[in-house]
């Protein structure tokens, strides 16, 4: 374990107490290892990867699954209409179009490549997370940035992965003074705490509110 500070500790636990949730929580998700969840996480990292708001993302996702997309069949088997009309209703409207095709083709690619079942490519990966994230980018629309994503979610399943503070989470604990190695970062909290403190991180790097309020809280 990495030594760290009382004042780092106490940072990250205020922290967790005020955005300690994962955007996969945010999108309505039950993490399990299991294919749907996982399939799951892997849409909403394509959705989160696009210059738009988190929450449009993770509400988006949720839209998609609430209209039966929540599998690599039912998302393939949907129209093209039916997925532009969930993005949609989440407002995730300027890039609908396209996504909708990309998360055609990639429901596409994982039942051919993969057997509907995200496990087989931690299978395959053998415990190397740059062959993971090598496959994990063969899906349309999902690239370092999204690939990053999908592992930084499922990091308390996949532990092999972790600890995965991505830049997004690094520059949230630049902005609350943090330590900015994902070792030192991993030292603050539990193991099975990384995941959500990871999302809390990169809140804190996209919304400043959420800065103000732990320094406020740490006062």
């Amino acid at each position: 374990m990495v030594a760290t500070t009382r004042n780092d500790r106490e940072t990250a636990r205020t922290l967790l107490s005020t955005e300690g949730r994962t955007y996969a929580q945010d999108a309505g998700i039950r993490l399990r290892d299991t294919p749907q969840p996982l399939y799951q996480v892997l849409v909403m990292a394509c959705l989160l990867s696009a210059r738009i708001k988190a929450s449009v993302a993770t509400d988006s996702a949720r839209a998609l699954f609430e209209h039966g997309m929540r599998s690599p069949r039912g998302m393939r088997d949907a129209t093209w209409q039916q997925r532009v009309d969930a993005l949609g209703e989440g407002h995730y409207r300027r890039y609908d179009e396209r996504t909708a095709t990309q998360l055609g083709e990639g429901a596409q690619l994982v039942l051919d490549v993969w057997g509907g079942d995200l496990r087989r490519v931690r299978e395959e990966a053998d415990g190397d997370p740059d062959h993971l994230r090598g496959e994990l980018r063969r899906v349309p629309g999902l690239g370092p940035v999204g690939a990053d994503i999908f592992l930084r979610e499922v990091q308390s399943l996949w532990p092999e992965v972790g600890p995965l503070f991505d830049g997004k989470a690094v520059q949230g604990a630049k902005r609350l003074g943090l330590p900015e190695t994902p070792e030192k970062l991993a030292g603050l909290v539990s193991r099975g705490e990384r995941a959500v403190f990871a999302a809390a991180l990169v809140r804190a790097a996209l919304d400043k509110g959420v800065v103000d309020e732990v320094r406020e809280a740490a006062a």
